[in-house]
């Protein structure tokens, strides 16, 4: 009887069920402690996670009701890979079959009892990445496409290049193992990406301050338990660690240096995390007055949207002070699946300009490939299956191309803000020389689309900058 394939739930909750394998973990990943659980690879992915075993059910025996209930093509299309897994064993002769351990004797006594081991003996499964990359399944055709992390990136790993050193830091917040740090936070600017990030930090057991130029969006955060700061220099003056999300960079200039700002707070020891997508220039001013006051200062911009800032699921570049940078480490792990030490102020605001630069100019090569299908009668639906089949599937792009299909742009990233972010990686790229013509003719369509009153929605509204 097969016993590789298994449909999980394991600590995803809200999501359904996704066929699977057991695999054998890499040798450095330790099982979570007191958890009976088997490492897991789910099909149509590279997603890994550990499963506990009462969250395990027989392939075959919940197949047909599995399929019935998940009609998504993404989940057909994981299914589809389990049947061609099975042919191919079927052809090589394989055993499928896994060892038997005391975890499963203890099971079989209880609803798996039909789950039936054979004892084997077997090599290390070879398909086990040990880097577990992390990416994002859809798991419905609905309307409203939903999109969640099933794992974490798990794997440290670091790469010298120059001066620049780079680590990976775990998240654990996926199994709420985060041991969260007894320093108090306090966090300015409860946006569309500092709110996720506030949630989770309190759910991860922070100590967390909060502030918010627009008071009333702190209501709901001192309700779960936050306190509330009534300037930034309070809450700077009471926290031991300060972090900052807000808009561009004359409101992170005006947030530190402004009447009753961060910079009247900063004594020496205390710690100032800018999280905000500026330029170097910028965060290397505010770094300078930070220290210039015997302040320590690291800056944090992430890499995500509203969606992955709610899940926990960002990804943190920051430079500066190291030391304030492993300080860090718990409310990283609470808010984002992976942080990068990126080396000195101004690396982590160059990168992230980069990073912003190239999907910023994605979305509106998406939007100009959308239009263009519609106006020589083309379908765009079509148009997004044949993409999501290519190399250029992602979950970026079939979300933002649900998002036009649907004329839905509720705002996941502000359109505002992405064309703030070609803009400055235009200025970046002009300071060293470099040409950005991609950049720039995307910025010009973005220009449009705020001329448009597009500014406070999605950024895949840009689309309308086409059909106006």
């Amino acid at each position: 009887m097969l016993t590789l394939c298994v449909f999980s739930r394991g600590k995803l909750g809200r999501y359904p069920p996704w066929p699977g394998k057991i695999v054998n973990p890499p040798k450095d990943l330790k099982k979570p402690r007191g958890k009976k659980c088997f490492f897991v690879k789910f099909f149509g992915t590279e997603d890994h996670a550990w499963i506990k075993v009462e969250q395990l059910k027989p392939y075959h025996a919940h197949k047909e009701e599995m399929i019935k209930i998940n009609k998504g093509k993404r989940f057909q299309q994981a299914v589809d890979a389990v049947e061609e897994f099975l042919r191919r064993a079927k052809g090589k002769d394989q055993d499928l079959s896994i060892p038997e351990s005391s975890t499963v004797k203890g099971m079989m006594a209880g609803p798996m009892a039909t789950f039936k081991w054979q004892p084997n003996v077997s090599e290390p499964v070879k398909d086990a990445d040990p880097h577990f990359h992390h990416f994002l399944l859809s798991q419905t055709e609905k309307p409203a496409v939903c999109y969640q992390a099933i794992t974490k990136k798990l794997k440290i790993c670091e790469e010298e290049t120059g001066s620049t050193s780079i680590q990976a830091a775990d998240s654990t917040a996926v199994n709420g193992s985060v041991t969260p740090t007894d320093k108090k936070i306090g966090f300015l600017g409860l946006g569309l990406m500092g709110s996720g990030i506030v949630s989770n930090l309190l759910k991860m057991g922070h100590t967390v301050t909060v502030w918010n130029r627009t008071a009333e969006k702190c209501d709901l955060f001192i309700q779960e338990g936050a306190r509330l700061g009534r300037t930034p220099a309070e809450v700077v003056s009471t926290c031991d660690i300060t972090f900052a999300c807000v808009s561009d960079p004359k409101a992170a200039k005006d947030l530190v240096l402004g009447p009753s700002g961060v910079l009247q707070g900063i004594r020496p020891g205390k710690c100032y995390v800018d999280m905000s997508t500026v330029d170097a220039d910028t965060v290397t001013e505010l770094a300078q007055v930070i220290v210039s006051r015997g302040g320590r200062f690291l800056e944090a911009p992430v890499s995500g949207n509203q969606q992955l800032s709610n899940d926990g699921m960002l990804v943190i570049l920051a430079a500066g002070d190291r030391g304030l940078y492993e300080d860090c480490s718990s409310c990283f792990q609470a808010m984002g699946k992976t942080s990068f030490f990126l080396g000195e102020v101004g690396n982590a605001a160059k990168m992230m300009l980069i990073v912003n630069m190239v999907q910023g100019s994605f979305m509106a090569t998406i939007a100009e490939g959308l239009t263009l299908a519609q106006v020589t009668g083309q379908s765009q639906q079509t148009l997004l299956d044949i993409l999501n089949q290519g190399q250029l599937a992602s979950i970026f792009l079939d979300q933002k191309c649900q998002n036009i299909l649907q004329g839905n742009f509720k705002p996941d990233f502000y359109l505002k803000y992405i064309q703030k972010d070609l803009r400055l990686a235009i200025a970046l790229g002009d300071a060293v020389n470099h040409p950005t013509p991609m950049a720039a003719a995307a910025n010009e369509v973005y220009k449009r689309a705020k001329a448009l009153d597009q500014s406070d929605n999605d950024m895949s509204a840009v689309y309308r900058a086409y059909i106006h």
